[in-house]
């Protein structure tokens, strides 16, 4: 689990605004997001497989095939996204497991980062890419 650090994250997110940005539902080749997103073309196959698999994107084979959003933009968070990629969002292992600190559950910074944690999910799940595409 990360933040939005990784360039797989970012590619995915630039990935997904584009489809959100199209007019039509027509599938968009890879390689044509790849050009107008200046992104490498085999490692955002990779991050498309995974979305399709996530069931982000939807996909379609053959000369009229590529990539396509699955569902509404507005119906698609960023918080989704990124967990699809990177898995749960976690600002430290605390978080999710007290244990992990020397401190336990009275730890003075815990909630501070339960708080922030909690803030970030939110603000994210209320972000979908039907805002982001406007």
């Amino acid at each position: 689990a990360t933040l939005c650090r990784s360039r797989t994250v970012w590619y995915g997110l630039q990935a997904t605004l584009l489809l959100a940005q199209f007019d039509d539902e027509a599938p968009v080749p890879c390689r044509r997001l790849a050009s107008v997103g200046n992104m490498p073309g085999r490692f955002l196959l990779q991050i498309l497989r995974n979305l399709v698999t996530h069931r982000i994107l939807r996909s379609a084979r053959g000369v009229d095939g590529g990539y396509a959003l699955r569902r509404a933009p507005d119906e698609i968070s960023l918080l989704e996204l990124i967990e699809a990629i990177d898995g749960p969002i976690m600002l430290n292992e605390c978080v999710h497991d007290p244990k992990v600190c020397v401190f336990g559950e009275n730890c003075a910074v815990r909630d501070v980062w339960c708080d922030a944690q909690a803030k970030l999910v939110s603000k994210l799940s209320a972000t979908d890419f039907g805002r982001l595409a406007q």
